[in-house]
């Protein structure tokens, strides 16, 4: 008999399956009930393939990026959607925080908001 993966998510749905039977091939044994799935269950195929290499890559994102031939960014999407997937809040790097408050005070000057020199003395202290 051919292994086949575990669907995560209900075909019909989309919710998350539930497991209520187990059986063990070498002595017949069967076990009834409601079992919990482990998180990494429900990921999809393409996030577990995912894992996978990262893991082989022993986390390593250049080396990520290498292997599947994607940028740097659409890894750490990539990465950022399995933690999601997993339950995790996704936070943003302090590189990316820092970012994204340089746009705001940018923003800020070309509405209006605030003067140059004022935009200046906010972007030294980031």
């Amino acid at each position: 008999m051919r292994n086949r993966s575990l669907p995560g998510k209900c075909p019909v749905c989309g919710e998350t399956m539930e497991v209520t039977r187990l059986h063990c091939p070498s002595c017949d044994s069967r076990l009834e009930g409601r079992f919990e799935m482990c998180r990494f269950c429900a990921l999809a195929p393409e996030q577990k393939a995912f894992i996978e290499v990262f893991i082989r890559c022993r986390g390593n994102i250049k080396e990520v990026e290498r292997e599947l031939g994607i940028s740097y960014p659409t890894v750490r999407g990539r990465l950022d959607a399995v933690i999601a997937a997993l339950g995790y809040r996704v936070e943003d790097s302090p590189d990316e925080s820092i970012g994204r408050r340089r746009r705001e005070i940018l923003a800020s000057v070309q509405r209006g908001d605030i003067s140059a020199e004022e935009a200046a003395k906010l972007l030294r202290k980031l």
